[in-house]
């Protein structure tokens, strides 16, 4: 029998913080973890936040006991959001400033690492002004000024945001279920924002405002180079776009999350589903017209984008509208152009790297588009992904006036097929651009829509849980950054798939599934912060989902699953 005693004893003053390389940092307890992280922090990836004991917390997080901590860096996702949402903060307390009366919308997010902001109660910002916004910016950086965390009765928060004349963050608080909200304080400017923060000012180093046509652009670093920012670059397609889809919710009367719920509470939101989905099919139709307007040069039909951005119902929508036209597209599958598994490129892991170009056949692509466009007989291949090698598929031939219709992630990228004439192909982007944002300040982000209809998705179709959809997405979404969002403004047309009424549809499928991811995992924390963006939506029953809509692609029951042209014809 053990001899030790035991009994109770008077806290130590000190506390340890183990870190995931074995090391141990002890310090004052209750001291905040940014205090004990500054021992072993980064230059080339700034440290911006903490996992302490498998739950994200900010910097300024008091630690009273023996903890686990990772670092959480500007080179991780967490961490990155925590420092575009301060740099948001930020920008709005400068704006205000200086621009009194003057509302600041916070749009969307753009591919070189940057938000498109809007500016309206006035003229747009000259270029003299922005300079003056990032110069008044710079200056409370300088000045380290501490963003004050503070937990207020919500009642009392509603009160000044309605003094304050944001009307849209009243109507989305009008909806939440909790009593209270965090706000935060800097240098006497309040908002609430969904997510931490940094502890103060000085640490937003990297950023940069770029003057854009009717608006602006808050550049901020990517994750791959976390200390410095991309060159600048011009957007007027995906611009046009945006403005596209901010003109459908003006209409709708429905700008922001708080609206979209008073519509499902006034039961308006079958209206919504309605002009939405026309919206959609009035898009495709024009794009299908432009097609038809070009059939006598038009060969090939490239469509590409991002994962869960509907590219299979949309391609379908668009062969239907082809059709009604008297035209019959042919289906050409990219991926049966893979390579033997033994020819696949790796990536710098060492792991095979199927979403490379060159994962891609592309000798053969060129050879058989060129002799289907001949029209020649031609042995297509087929790919085994069980076997990994490539074999014969059907032998085909096109019939006079077909265009050929092929859809994958290198669509647009202008090494798929040099040798092709650019006169002869119709390029088409298609991707969940735009989300409907929680309000002004608050932008709800593209790609988690499109992780929650992926995890709906996987968990309906493949039997994925939302712990190994999320499990994944990392890599998905590099293979995107790479090979994707570069060509976006090669298209001739850009297809904005989102709709304003989906994460209402969604919440009711992915909110179950998001609850079942184990706790103590990197997923858990993704999934957590997914289920709190939800708890902003009222639910819609997907049932009201027309059935040859994109989001049925997600939650089951599309009219177009099974659809195929030649079973047309």
């Amino acid at each position: 029998m053990s001899t030790r005693q035991f009994g109770f004893c008077s806290p130590r003053a000190d506390v340890e913080v183990h870190l995931p390389d074995g090391r141990v940092v002890t310090g004052p307890r209750g001291a905040a973890v940014g205090e004990f992280l500054r021992l072993v922090d980064d230059e080339a990836a700034p440290i911006v936040g903490a996992l302490v004991n498998d739950q994200l917390r900010e910097l300024t997080y008091p630690i009273r006991m023996d903890s686990r901590v990772q670092p959480v860096t500007m080179r991780d996702e967490d961490g990155m959001r925590i420092y575009r949402r301060t740099l948001t903060f930020l920008l709005e307390a400068a704006f205000e400033h200086l621009f009194p009366g003057a509302t600041l919308t916070i749009d969307h997010s753009v591919a070189a690492g940057g938000y498109f902001c809007q500016v309206s109660g006035r003229p747009g910002l000259s270029e003299a002004e922005l300079q003056q916004l990032q110069e008044r910016m710079a200056a409370l950086i300088e000045r380290d000024i501490p963003f004050i965390r503070k937990k207020v009765p919500l009642d009392e928060a509603v009160a000044y945001f309605r003094q304050k004349g944001f009307d849209d963050k009243v109507r989305l608080l009008a909806h939440r279920k909790k009593d209270f909200l965090i706000l935060y304080d800097m240098d006497g400017y309040c908002d609430y924002h969904h997510g931490y923060m940094l502890p103060s000012t000085g640490y937003l180093k990297w950023f940069d405002l770029q003057s854009v046509d009717g608006g602006f652009t808050l550049r901020f670093p990517r994750r791959s180079n976390p200390t410095s920012l991309s060159p600048p670059r011009q957007y007027p397609k995906m611009l046009a776009a945006f403005r596209r889809y901010g003109d459908l919710l003006e209409k709708l009367g429905i700008v922001s999350v708080g609206a979209l719920d008073d519509a499902i509470l006034d039961k308006r939101i079958r209206e919504v589903i309605l002009v939405s989905e026309a919206r959609h099919e009035r898009r495709i139709a024009e794009i299908a017209t432009q097609i038809v307007e070009r059939k006598e040069r038009t060969r090939v039909i490239l469509i590409a984008g991002p994962s869960s951005s509907g590219k299979t119902t949309s391609s379908k929508r668009l062969t239907v509208q082809l059709l009604a036209r008297g035209i019959s597209p042919f289906p050409l599958e990219m991926d049966n152009y893979f390579v033997d598994r033994e020819r696949t490129p790796r990536d710098e892991n060492g792991d095979y790297d199927f979403e490379s170009l060159y994962a891609l056949d592309l000798e053969r692509l060129a050879h058989d588009l060129k002799a289907l466009i001949q029209g020649k007989r031609v042995q297509l291949p087929h790919y085994d992904f069980h076997t990994g090698k490539q074999g014969d598929g059907e032998v085909v031939q096109l019939q006079p006036g077909q265009i050929i219709i092929m859809e994958g992630i290198h669509g647009l990228n202008p090494n798929l097929l040099p040798d092709l004439p650019r006169e002869q192909t119709f390029r088409i982007y298609i991707s969940a651009l735009t989300q409907l944002n929680l309000d002004r300040h608050n932008r709800v982000s593209t790609t988690d829509t499109r992780l929650l209809r992926r995890i709906v998705r996987d968990a309906r179709e493949r039997g994925y849980t939302a712990y190994e959809t999320i499990q994944r997405w990392e890599s998905v979404t590099r293979g995107e950054k790479r090979n994707i969002f570069p060509y976006q403004e090669n298209a001739d047309v850009i297809f904005n798939s989102a709709l304003v009424y989906e994460l209402a549809a969604l919440k009711p499928l992915a909110e179950p599934l998001l609850r079942q991811v184990p706790f103590g995992t990197p997923e858990f924390v993704e999934a957590k912060r997914l289920l709190a963006l939800l708890e902003w939506f009222l639910p819609v029953d997907s049932e009201l989902v027309p059935n040859n809509s994109i989001l049925k692609e997600f939650v089951g029951g599309s009219i177009l699953k099974h659809f195929k042209v030649w079973e047309q014809m």
